[in-house]
């Protein structure tokens, strides 16, 4: 525990850094909400002239609609699963105009060659010296 003349010192401090913060959010709140406003203007404008946004979380890999960015190993979702979109994607029409750049899951870890099925061999030792 601090000595009582050094919290004296860190109070003000600290009523100053949310007196700061108090500020900031009173300025930016607007703002973050005249963005989001003016996004949903944009998105609106762009549907009525047939431009849908690409928002493929939880759909298969397509990679005529789709740009992989990286691989997630998840053993709950399917090999080739979109699991996280790091940018929208847009198309008009079957035309993209951007690709959603996405995350994909690789199905979970890759087996060992301990866990992969063993080659099958020969039928039996006629058929190998017939090989």
């Amino acid at each position: 525990m601090a000595p009582a003349d050094d919290r004296g010192a860190t109070l003000p401090d600290m009523l100053a850094a949310l007196a700061l913060m108090a500020l900031v959010s009173a300025t930016t709140l607007p703002v973050v909400a005249g963005a989001l406003d003016h996004e949903r203007a944009m998105l609106g404008a762009l549907e009525r002239h047939g431009v849908k946004k690409l928002t493929p979380e939880g759909e298969k890999f397509d990679p005529n609609f789709h740009q992989a960015m990286f691989e997630v190993p998840n053993p709950d979702v399917p090999a080739n699963t979109v699991v996280q979109v790091v940018q929208p994607g847009y198309s008009i029409g079957d035309r993209v105009l951007r690709p959603a750049m996405v995350g994909v899951a690789t199905g979970g870890p890759a087996r060992t060659a301990a866990e992969a099925p063993a080659e099958p061999g020969p039928v039996d030792a006629q058929a190998e010296k017939d090989a």
